[in-house]
């Protein structure tokens, strides 16, 4: 197979030209998440705080977004990498709590940042609220 590009999805950009998945979180219980796909992030530039405000903005200004625009999001936690195991659970990984990115000014790429890595956006309040009782009422 000579025209194969067996190439990894996570090497196949470079550091300053990355795709990202955020994974918003407006309820834990009821699973309310929209995904926002970012790209062309430059990893070795743009800092947690970066990030945050660029999603902000989208949520505030994008089509789509009228449902979590009142929301709060303050946390950015790492979901997945590609080629990495991913949890179990649907909505967010409560494993890890090392993986909260709770550094605003330190770049995506020190926080280990690829091409193709998801990150879960959402309120730290509801999240500590939730790991204490995981339960979901998205079910009828």
């Amino acid at each position: 197979m000579s025209g194969f590009d067996d190439t990894l999805t996570n090497l196949a950009r470079p550091h300053t030209s990355a795709i990202l998945t955020i994974r918003v979180i407006k309820s834990f219980e009821f699973r309310t998440e929209r995904s926002l796909v970012l790209r062309d992030v430059d990893l070795e530039k743009t800092t947690v705080g970066d990030l945050k405000a660029r999603v902000r903005d989208a949520i505030q200004t994008q089509p789509g977004w009228k449902p979590y625009r009142a929301a709060v999001f303050d946390t950015l936690k790492l979901y997945t990498q590609a080629h990495a195991a991913k949890t179990t659970n649907l909505i967010i990984n409560l494993d890890h709590d090392e993986w909260i990115l709770s550094d605003d000014s330190k770049t995506l790429v020190e926080y280990g940042f690829e091409n193709e890595t998801e990150v879960s956006f959402f309120n730290r309040e509801l999240y500590e609220n939730f790991k204490l009782n995981p339960q979901t009422r998205w079910e009828s």
